[in-house]
């Protein structure tokens, strides 16, 4: 495996963690399965850059982690080596949950191959529309997969599970409301409650932030509070109420964390 960093991370969603002030133990895997044109993780995303580790050296970091009051373990664009990380889990699984952090964009035998392993699937859903896929992310059939992942997902966690107001097991879909978009993400929000219900527990994302060059003309911009709003107010419409929104502040690529530094920060 390629490891890019590995940090206490703050800024997930608090039901991660049991709460803001508390970090999630991030690790982000190099490369993904996935080219997005807008990925603010460009840096580790489009390229290897950073250390490589054996299954054993990776059972070391999870430990160190969980010693440093990881609230989880937080697997971060983790799909292109589920191989060495299933078996790394099946060695050594760590007090606190596994957190699949995937884009979506999986093999639903991937999904299965993960049962028992992983306790919370923190899944994108980007788009309802492959042709979106392939223009901003070089991804054919992203729905259908996208679509039959979350269901296995679903199998496997049928019910969310919370202990102490943190998150033990279950799903969170995030969706990143996009520029020019909003007809995509509305359907995208139909396409969660048909398969997770009106129970879901969606994250809906204002943070776009235009950091990469090249970008396609529509996506040159923040998103607008109207956009948001129209995605926000459909989920309401559709019952899905255990949704966490953003403020449109949250559009800074002060988030992103410095993938310059120091690749482990534990």
């Amino acid at each position: 495996m390629v490891i890019s960093k590995v940090m206490l991370h703050y800024f997930e969603e608090p039901i991660l963690t049991g709460g803001e002030n508390k970090p999630s133990g991030a690790i982000f895997f190099a490369g993904c399965n996935l080219k997005c044109v807008y990925c603010q993780n460009y840096e580790i995303s489009h390229g290897a850059q950073g250390k490589e580790v054996t299954v054993s050296e990776f059972i070391e970091i999870i430990k160190k982690l969980e010693s440093m009051g990881a609230e989880n373990i937080d697997l971060v664009t983790p799909t292109h080596y589920a191989v060495q990380i299933a078996n790394a889990l099946k060695i050594y699984k760590p007090s606190v949950p596994v957190v699949w952090n995937t884009s979506g964009y999986e093999n639903p035998e991937t999904i299965k191959a993960l049962a028992g392993l992983v306790d919370i699937y923190l899944t994108d859903f980007k788009y309802a529309d492959d042709n979106l896929a392939i223009k901003y992310s070089k991804a054919p059939d992203y729905v259908k997969n996208a679509k039959n992942a979350l269901k296995e997902m679903k199998k496997q966690q049928k019910d969310n599970v919370f202990e102490n107001n943190k998150l033990v097991r279950g799903i969170v879909i995030r969706h990143l409301v996009l520029p020019n978009n909003t007809k995509d993400s509305i359907k995208v929000l139909d396409i969660v409650k048909d398969i997770c219900g009106k129970d879901a527990i969606l994250s809906i994302m204002a943070q776009y932030t235009p950091m990469t060059k090249n970008l396609p003309k529509e996506l040159c911009r923040k998103i607008t509070p109207l956009e948001y709003k129209t995605v926000v107010n459909h989920a309401l419409k559709l019952g899905l109420t255990n949704s966490f929104t953003q403020d449109l502040s949250s559009a800074s690529a002060c988030f992103t964390p410095n993938f310059k530094e120091k690749i482990i920060e534990i």
